[in-house]
């Protein structure tokens, strides 16, 4: 941090005029000792006769220190300290390394070439982090996926809950849609997901960014590493992110997000002056930039995540931190998870097994209510288990109290199917709230989460709970018969006309 004008003019005053010593000034003014020294040191006047400065301890060691840091420019000042120490340095380690960021040699600095390109024939690419995501249970990391044309400066955004290689490659295929068209060039640096091996000027890069470089026909090209100027203007666009979209944002999902990023590419990061010629807004700019891209093919290309997975004794597949149902006649097999942002299709070889929407919460199960039923009918012993499960899964508390009912020898079959009838009228907030508050007053009983669930309920003045309908088969048991009227029968005695 820079010495404010003051202090540095006060430094020059009682060194100069009141001839103070170095570590007068520094406890006068309440600065460091260094301070000081690199104030009187910039201003470049001679010393005062007679005020010289207090000799260091590590004068006789600069000699080697500079030597040795000139060729291992890199070596850390801990280890220098071990060195020095050998040869009879008697310093504290913490001064040392004050005193070795001062003698260090300093890197010089580089200077950079301006790149220009010609229209549609650049493009720059790179993931830029936004935080996290509360999804539920799953806290996901909210990544920007970036691309720039270079020469209008044309930016395209989105959003992803990952950085896996098949979002990198829905990034692209947006991108190219988006524009109706593909740059000729698309430059990464050292991204995972681009690059799966550097060594020095040889480049390894993943075969599946390969191939949708061939579907697209464009040249994936890498950057030299520490070459600001090379990537110099996707990386001014992600800042431009950050503070012209990204901060003070409101959004209500990932969908919202990405639709309001969308707005604003085309909008105002659109109006903004383009820097290849400035009598141009990047819209227009772009708009003769996309004359000169190249043509998308017919078909885009497959962004699915395939992954094989294992079904186990039950009739589940674990994908992405949840569990998806399949048929029970699945069970002990080995199947495909093809999976796109909204979808996740269970495949064995060329048959879809299940369909589910994709889940982006974490430990949920998500089913199709047949292929449990299916099994639970097969299974009466099931039944409990499968009623257990729903309640622990809806309000966590009940697993305590079906615990303690245990403890106490009450029938959890019974209790169990009470409290599911409780989850059907009152939801799982409701509860959860009651179940807790059985738990904690000691008393694992249904009486008490009824209890507690009508106390709950007065407090918030609500009506009461309308029970679901009956199943068919019980609600026809039930059916009101209709009388028929007798009247028809009473010509039967009255007396006969013609006998008379």
């Amino acid at each position: 941090m820079a010495t404010p004008p003051e202090i540095e003019a006060q430094i020059l005053r009682y060194y100069h005029a009141e001839r103070w010593r170095v570590g007068t000034i520094a406890a006068q003014l309440h600065v460091h000792r260094d301070t000081v020294a690199r104030v009187l040191a910039q201003a470049g006047l001679p010393a005062v006769p007679g005020v010289l400065p207090r000799p260091s301890a590590i004068e006789p060691y600069l000699p080697f220190i500079g030597q040795t840091l000139k060729q291992f420019p890199s070596l850390t000042a801990a280890r220098l300290y071990v060195m020095v120490r050998e040869r009879g340095y008697g310093g504290r380690p913490d001064h040392f390394r004050h005193l070795i960021a001062r003698h260090r040699p300093r890197r010089a600095a580089e200077a950079y070439l301006r790149l220009r390109t010609l229209p549609g024939e650049q493009a720059q690419v790179d993931w830029a982090h936004f935080g996290h995501l509360q999804i539920g249970r799953a806290r996901r990391p909210l990544m920007g996926f970036v691309m720039v044309l270079s020469w209008s400066r044309q930016i395209f955004l989105r959003f992803f809950l990952d950085a896996r290689m098949e979002s990198f490659l829905r990034g692209h295929v947006a991108a190219f849609e988006a524009w109706g068209g593909a740059a000729r060039i698309a430059l990464y640096d050292n991204l995972k997901s681009a690059v799966l091996e550097r060594r020095g000027d040889a480049i390894r890069f993943h075969p599946t960014l390969l191939a949708l470089a061939g579907h697209y026909r464009y040249e994936p090209r890498p950057v030299a590493p520490a070459r600001g100027n090379e990537k110099g203007r996707v990386e001014r666009s992600i800042r431009y992110i950050r503070d012209a979209f990204f901060a003070g944002r409101r959004f209500a999902d990932l969908d919202d997000l990405n639709a309001q990023a969308a707005a604003w590419c085309m909008g105002d990061a659109a109006e903004r002056a383009c820097p290849e010629d400035a009598t141009m807004r990047v819209g227009q700019a772009f708009e003769r930039e996309r004359a000169h891209l190249l043509a998308l093919p017919a078909a885009a290309f497959a962004c699915e995540e395939v992954r094989a997975v294992s079904v186990g004794k039950t009739p589940y597949v674990r994908f992405d931190l949840n569990d998806y149902s399949v048929p029970a006649t699945e069970v002990q097999r080995t199947l495909s998870v093809v999976a796109s942002e909204r979808q996740v299709r269970i495949l064995d070889a060329q048959r879809v097994v299940a369909t589910h929407a994709r889940s982006w919460d974490r430990g949920e199960v998500v089913e199709v209510k047949q292929h449990v039923q299916d099994l639970v009918d097969s299974k009466r012993a099931a039944r409990a288990h499968r009623d257990t499960d729903r309640l622990v899964g809806a309000a966590p508390a009940c697993g305590d109290l079906l615990r303690q009912a245990a403890e106490r020898g009450e029938p959890l079959g019974r209790m169990a199917r009470a409290l599911g009838e409780l989850l059907d009228l009152y939801g799982a907030a409701d509860l959860q709230h009651a179940a807790l508050d059985a738990t904690q007053r000691g008393v694992p009983h249904i009486s008490a989460v009824r209890l507690a669930l009508e106390r709950r309920r007065l407090q918030r003045r609500e009506p009461p709970p309308v029970a679901v309908p009956l199943p068919e088969h019980i609600r026809q048991r039930d059916v009101a018969v209709r009388h028929p009227s007798l009247a028809v029968y009473d010509h039967l005695t009255e007396p006969d006309d013609a006998q008379s």
